[in-house]
């Protein structure tokens, strides 16, 4: 039996929409256990009513607008810290929480614990491609600025999350920047260029911005600045032509049967670049994998990350990036 805690407090959505997804998952894989962190008033009826749920009752939560390294000092029984103490105590495998994106990266990072040798935590998650084949993608904000020996070990990281959840023999990974050829890009992106070259990390070249969703590569790495923003502007112009679409629908009888006859294309198109399918991006690098969902999440996108989670679990990918590391050093 695979154990997963969740947080179920500290996200946009109310925790009824988090158990909605804990109670799918829990039907979805009978091999799963769900530990469920949060308000006694909240976890305590659930878990009542489901036999592999255990409730792991909190007094506190930290909210989105706290600052996250303050409110994970302080909050010692906020639900993100306790959940990410019980997976380091052995009480569960691994961790889910659509809360704030910071308290959940301190909380797991001192609370589940880094890898020995891995410098840098990193929130990866896999994109899709217009070729069928999926791209993992990191960092994505977890690490603003990192220099060049952390971004091979992303690079070495990527690798093992494509191994190990995506089935990939031998990964190819490609450099974010604004231009293929090597010569291409500011005076770090060029110590990141190099430092991949000598890194014996699969390094494949530059990669454009056009090529994170066009499955060029395996595995794309950036720095977390860089590929926050990347992120933001692909949820962003999703959300652009959505809302074109669905403004175009209403202008003659001709689009709205148009428009019929796509929706379910859409709505798929739409849950892959929301990432919903996969539950939220995972946080490489820790003693166990932590998924991190959208703050807005839905129930459906919770039971996937919680089914991911376990997933990772099964897969050894904690194990997978442990090794990457050892040979990144």
């Amino acid at each position: 039996m695979t154990t997963i805690c969740v947080d179920v407090m500290g996200a946009d959505k109310e925790p009824e929409e988090l158990l909605r997804g804990v109670e799918q998952a829990l039907s979805a894989d009978p091999d799963l256990e769900v530990l469920v962190a949060g308000d006694a008033g909240v976890v305590e009826p659930f878990c009542a009513s489901h036999a592999r749920a255990r409730a792991l009752v909190t007094t506190e939560v930290i909210s989105m607008s706290e600052h996250p390294a303050q409110a994970v000092r302080q909050k010692k029984d906020a639900s993100i810290v306790r959940a990410a103490a019980a997976v380091r105590a052995g009480e569960a495998d691994g961790l889910f929480s659509a809360g704030s994106t910071g308290a959940v990266l301190t909380a797991a990072t001192f609370g589940v614990g880094r890898l020995k040798g891995v410098k840098r935590p990193a929130l990866s998650l896999p994109f899709p491609g217009v070729s069928g084949k999926s791209t993992v993608f990191l960092d994505m904000g977890a690490n603003a600025d990192v220099k060049p020996d952390v971004l091979v070990q992303f690079a070495h990281m990527g690798r093992a999350y494509a191994r190990a959840v995506m089935g990939v023999a031998e990964p190819r990974v490609g450099l974010l920047c604004n231009g293929s050829e090597d010569t291409k890009g500011s005076e770090m992106a060029l110590a990141y260029h190099a430092a991949l070259e000598a890194g014996d990390c699969g390094f494949a070249g530059n990669a454009e911005g056009t090529d994170i969703l066009a499955g060029t590569f395996d595995v794309i790495v950036a720095d977390g600045f860089t590929g926050n923003v990347a992120l933001k502007s692909i949820e962003g112009t999703g959300k652009f032509v959505l809302s074109r679409l669905k403004a175009a629908m209403g202008a003659s009888l001709t689009n709205k049967l148009g428009m019929a006859l796509l929706r379910d294309a859409l709505r798929s198109m739409a849950t892959e670049l929301s990432g919903d399918e996969y539950g939220g991006a995972v946080l490489l690098g820790l003693r166990a994998p932590v998924v991190k969902g959208h703050g807005a999440t839905s129930a459906r996108a919770v039971c996937q990350g919680t089914l991911a989670a376990a997933a990772a679990v099964r897969a050894g990918l904690t194990e997978k990036v442990a090794a990457a590391c050892d040979l990144s050093r």
